[in-house]
């Protein structure tokens, strides 16, 4: 029988998993994911290059790429050479990114409400934020 530290993690990879899953849907109708969502409120909000939007969502370099590419395919953004640093590059929301953004946030915020549900939604977060420098202190020793 696995002991607790196996039902924590397997509680979490299944509600990272439901929680992407409930997320995904909810942006189907705007032909979005929630990762590609994510980006766009993290792009109008300052981040513009690749590295920095990777981190914030939690992607590797490949993955960002392959995101970038289908929400450029889709007219959603763009990409630039970065004025200071002729080896990188800038990303930003086209006009009609950019007018997607003000739907994307209500979208978030039905989802979250559903999931946290009767529980003080500011307690949940500090205890993720509590989980996650866990996390990382662990892997830094």
């Amino acid at each position: 029988m696995p002991g607790p530290s196996v039902a924590v993690s397997t509680a979490v990879m299944r509600l990272a998993r439901e929680l992407r899953a409930a997320l995904d849907r909810a942006f189907d109708d705007l032909g979005l994911t929630s990762q590609q969502a994510a980006l766009l409120i993290h792009m109008v909000t300052g981040a513009t290059s690749p590295k920095e939007l990777a981190g914030l969502l939690g992607v590797d370099t490949a993955g960002m790429t392959r995101m970038l590419d289908r929400l450029e395919r889709k007219g959603l953004v763009t990409r630039a050479a970065d004025p200071d640093d002729r080896r990188a590059v800038r990303v930003s929301p086209t006009p009609a990114g950019a007018a997607l953004v003000p739907r994307l946030a209500p979208i978030f915020d039905r989802v979250s409400a559903a999931l946290v549900g009767d529980l003080d939604a500011r307690d949940l977060t500090r205890t993720v934020e509590a989980l996650l420098a866990n996390l990382h202190d662990a892997d830094a020793r």
